[in-house]
């Protein structure tokens, strides 16, 4: 068998919560403002993933209209106990200034793939909750604490509150806080473990950047501030392995094998640099964004959880003795001719699910009506997918007839609604029908080409749009054939589109970046775009010095 060659989850798949059930792995991942909630994949090896339906597709589990950029799902926390599948999500309404408005839910399934029970609301104590299920029957919310007060530090503590399966309510009285964290702060992500004699607490510290870490606490009770952190180096950081191909290690959760070898899941980062950067300030860019990573684990003499090869992780990991191999395809190519009703798995949409208010699917095609701009969190046409490697191409042949400049229909790169970029169909009053490319960034709306819009030939039914991504810049191009492809002379900085950027500016920076088609009429008209033959090709993870491109990663980033 192959080792595991991380990420395994590459592409914008953050704060991943492991589980096993009899032989098989599930791994949840956040979705933040991205619909449908909570990215679900299984494997049976660790090393080869599927990707299963999303288990909040309604608005009766998941209602984000208006939710900021970054908010929504963060931190899900999947277990299993009692023959059915637990999930923990929190939908965050505020990201920035004080306060972290909130709420926690638990739903449940008998099967992964659904039906999912209506919401249970929990509270809104703080984020990244996680339900322990201890061996005595009893259940316990574990979470990261907020405080708005500006006196005091926001994350105060990991804490622990007893839940009624009888009432399916929290028991707030029993509330405590059972660990306050390191001087490194920033404690969240909890994730409780019975193992032996120790009730092991899992952590995360030092803020989901390149300080990002996990620490390790254990206690033989549930007290109030009772846990004692491991007195070694600690679980798991990449802050001083500068070189690493992998970079931000910290908040994930814990699993065991079926003959006990055990292996971590944690979030993590592959950041490049601009030519002429220090490669160590700025640490780098990571346009795709917050992905998924596995590390074996073994426990020293003294019981503490330790990685193999060091707390810095690594790229290659030896898989699981009793693993069976999972038929899934490394890379994550796609075509849709949207001949189906419903959307493919691989595609989002924001805040909202895909229903006729924004469009339809089917028969060949794919028609969105116009609506909101890219910069609008309430009522946009938009639907796209994660990029999931450096080097790929997209492509995508349109149908459009705007009659005034709010009109615009086409291919677009997206981060958040403050930064994206933009290549589509508009009108202007020199040529009519024209072919335009923009860009925002941090809020500034840019038109690259102006009055020297691409005139579009009376006659063209169709416009071809394609964009070639690679790794640090991109480029759109556009064909009145299909066949003969012409670049628009604008080369955009992949750097925009990345978590590392838009934390300079704004505290929402938590996804990563998207490839997707849209519509746009703020005009209030609701034109409507086709949109026909999609196709996403991935080129490879890295460029090779022969100018190919090549799924094989490194121990270095530099390499």
């Amino acid at each position: 068998m192959s080792l595991i060659q991380n990420p395994v989850l590459p592409g914008f798949n953050a704060d991943p919560s492991i589980i096993r059930v009899d032989d098989t792995y599930y791994i949840a991942n956040s979705t933040f403002e991205w619909f449908p909630g909570v990215r679900l994949h299984e494997s049976k090896d660790l090393i080869n993933w599927k990707l299963l339906p999303s288990p909040l597709s309604t608005t009766t589990l998941l209602n984000m209209k208006g939710n900021p950029s970054s908010g929504g799902i963060w931190a899900p926390d999947l277990s299993y106990a009692d023959g059915k599948f637990w999930l923990v999500y929190t939908d965050v309404k505020v990201t920035e200034g004080a306060f972290k408005d909130m709420t926690n839910y638990l739903t449940t399934a008998t099967d992964i793939k659904g039906p999912w029970s209506d919401p249970i609301k929990l509270n809104g104590v703080g984020f990244d909750a996680s339900l322990f299920h201890d061996d005595d029957g009893r259940k316990y919310l574990v979470q990261q604490t907020w405080d708005h007060r500006e006196y005091h530090h926001p994350f105060d503590g990991i804490t622990l509150t007893e839940f009624d399966t009888n009432t399916m309510k929290l028991k707030p009285e029993t509330a405590r806080t059972i660990y306050e964290g390191t001087p490194v702060g920033l404690v969240e992500g909890p994730h409780l473990y019975k193992i032996d004699e120790y009730y092991y607490l899992f952590a995360a510290q030092g803020g989901t950047v390149f300080t990002h870490q996990e620490v390790v606490a254990r206690s033989k009770t549930l007290d109030t501030n009772s846990f004692e952190t491991d007195p070694g180096e600690v679980f798991l950081t990449n802050v001083d392995t500068l070189d690493s191909y992998i970079q931000k290690q910290g908040h994930g959760a814990l699993v065991s094998t079926p003959s006990g070898e055990w292996y971590y899941a944690s979030l993590c980062a592959r950041p490049w640099n601009h030519e002429g950067e220090s490669a160590y300030d700025p640490r780098g860019w990571s346009t795709l964004g917050r992905e998924t990573s596995i590390q074996k684990v073994y426990w020293d003499d003294e019981g503490w959880p330790r990685i193999e090869g060091g707390h810095g992780g690594r790229t290659f990991v030896e898989p699981p003795k009793d693993g069976t191999t999972t038929e899934v395809q490394r890379h994550h190519s796609q075509e849709d001719n949207f001949t189906s009703s419903v959307l493919e798995l691989d595609w989002n949409t924001l805040r909202v699910p895909f229903t006729e208010e924004m469009g339809e699917t089917g028969s060949g095609r794919l028609t969105l009506i116009g609506r909101g701009s890219l910069a609008n969190t309430h009522n946009l046409s938009l639907i796209a997918r994660r990029w999931q490697a450096f080097y790929f191409d997209a492509q995508v042949k349109v149908k459009f007839t705007p009659f005034n400049y709010q009109q615009m229909a086409g291919l677009t790169h997206y981060y958040n609604d403050k930064h994206w970029s933009f290549v589509f169909i508009t009108w202007n009053e020199i040529n009519g029908p024209v072919i335009e490319v923009a860009e925002n960034n941090r809020g500034t709306y840019t038109s690259y080409l102006k009055d020297d819009a691409i005139k579009i030939p009376e006659g063209a039914e169709f416009v071809w749009f394609r964009t070639k991504v690679r790794k640090k810049t991109y480029t759109y191009e556009y064909s009145f054939d299909g066949t003969e492809f012409n670049e628009i002379p604008v080369t955009l900085d992949a750097a925009i589109l990345s978590d590392d950027y838009v934390v300079q500016s704004y505290g929402g920076f938590f996804t990563g970046a998207f490839v997707g088609l849209a519509a746009v009429d703020y005009s209030g008209y609701e034109e409507k775009a086709e949109f026909y033959e999609f196709t996403y090709k991935e080129l490879g993870d890295r460029l090779t010095l022969d100018g190919n491109y090549t799924w094989e990663a490194s121990e270095s980033r530099f390499d």
